[in-house]
Formats: structure tokens, sequence, C-alpha cells
């Protein structure tokens, strides 16, 4: 066998490992809480690390989606949104600072342990 039956022989074998590479990193997803009649919907949210978080205030008055020392979104006005990227793994209960009784909970889960070669 010459060198370019080598070659041709090598390419769906490398494509197909691209393929299967590309599948183990996954995009980061997109999810999205309402907030509504002064609350969180859904007022628990399980994330990946890397994934994005959008928080769409669909009341006509002002609300802040605040998780002291992790993030604070400051007002989010009417009919606006503000998007958080989970970067840290953990549970961070949140509040909106005008509305103190409105509670919601983020929790990101890290990142999937990566294959080792061979195992």
């Amino acid at each position: 066998m010459g060198a370019r039956d080598r070659v041709r022989r090598g390419i769906p074998l490398a494509v197909l490992a691209l393929g299967v590479a590309a599948g183990a990193f996954a995009a980061p997803a997109k999810h999205t809480v309402t907030i509504e009649a002064v609350k969180y919907d859904p007022p628990t949210l399980t994330v990946k690390q890397g994934d994005s978080v959008t928080w769409v205030n669909k009341d006509p008055y002002p609300h802040t989606v605040t998780a002291a020392g992790a993030f604070d979104s400051k007002e989010i006005g009417a009919d606006r949104k503000w998007t958080y990227v989970a970067r840290k793994p953990g549970r961070y209960d949140y509040i909106c600072t005008l509305h103190p009784n409105m509670k919601g909970t983020l929790v990101v889960e890290g990142a999937p342990a990566k294959a080792s070669p061979g195992r």
C-alpha cells in the first residue's frame, strides 16, 4: 500500500475522531429565568459551569438579582434583561434587594471530568 492509500484510509478515521472530540466539549447552554408577578420562575435553576442565565423582567417595575458576594444585576428595569455566566460551581441563593420577599436559587454544577486515555 502506497503513501497515498494510507492517507486516504486515514482521513475517515481523523474525521471520526474530530467528531467524537467535539461531542465531548458541548457548547455552553443558555437558560432563562422570568421575573413576573414579583417572583422568579423557575425559583430554582440548575446549570452547568460555563452556562449563561438570563433574567427577563416582565413586571412594570425594576427588580434585582443579587447573591451576596457572588453576583448583582443592579436594577433591571421593566422589559429589560440581565445575563450572568456561571463560572464557579456552587449553590447561590439570591434575592431582589428592592423586594426581599423575592427569592431564588441558582445551582452551578462543575464541569464533567475528562476521561483519561486508556481508561
